[in-house]
């Protein structure tokens, strides 16, 4: 996945980081939303809810006659959509450290383009790494509100 618009983005040290706070650092490329993709998710966690794998169910009772995503389907992808963003030099170890808030939006109907875009918040030093606090915004194509918003915590650990 590319990052269009803004280009790589380096971070050396925990100043680096701190230099980008309130800076956009990536536009992921447009990732097609599939029933396949879906029915691979609801498989893996044991959310067989209808509105998302019950496409018969879905065609007479879903207001677009489609299923949609899971939230936490949607939430997942980031990692994957936002990997290109920033490259960490000299980088030993990256840690999920978690998530401050994330908010649901707008549904991802079955066939919806989702891409992805990022801003970081705030870098710290935490425990001897950087902890980067970052807000990404998930967005369908077609839709004035985004599908997802979160605020993502790493943590990023440089060799000695």
């Amino acid at each position: 996945m590319s990052n269009r618009g803004t280009g790589l983005r380096i971070i050396e040290s925990i100043e680096d980081a701190k230099a980008l706070e309130g800076e956009e650092v990536g536009l992921s490329d447009w990732v097609v939303i599939d029933q396949h993709r879906i029915d691979q998710f609801a498989e893996a966690t044991g959310d067989y809810q209808w509105i998302h794998v019950d496409t018969e169910r879905a065609a007479r009772e879903m207001p677009n006659g489609r299923t949609i995503s899971h939230g936490y389907l949607t939430l997942s992808l980031i990692p994957a959509l936002t990997d290109n963003f920033v490259e960490i030099a000299n980088l030993a170890r990256a840690i999920n450290f978690g998530l401050n808030k994330v908010r649901f939006y707008t549904p991802v109907p079955v066939g919806s383009k989702l891409r992805a875009r990022a801003k970081v918040l705030q870098a710290r030093r935490r425990a001897g790494a950087l902890l980067l606090t970052s807000e990404t915004r998930l967005e369908v194509e077609g839709e004035r509100k985004p599908a997802c918003v979160a605020e993502t915590l790493g943590m990023y650990f440089f060799n000695d």
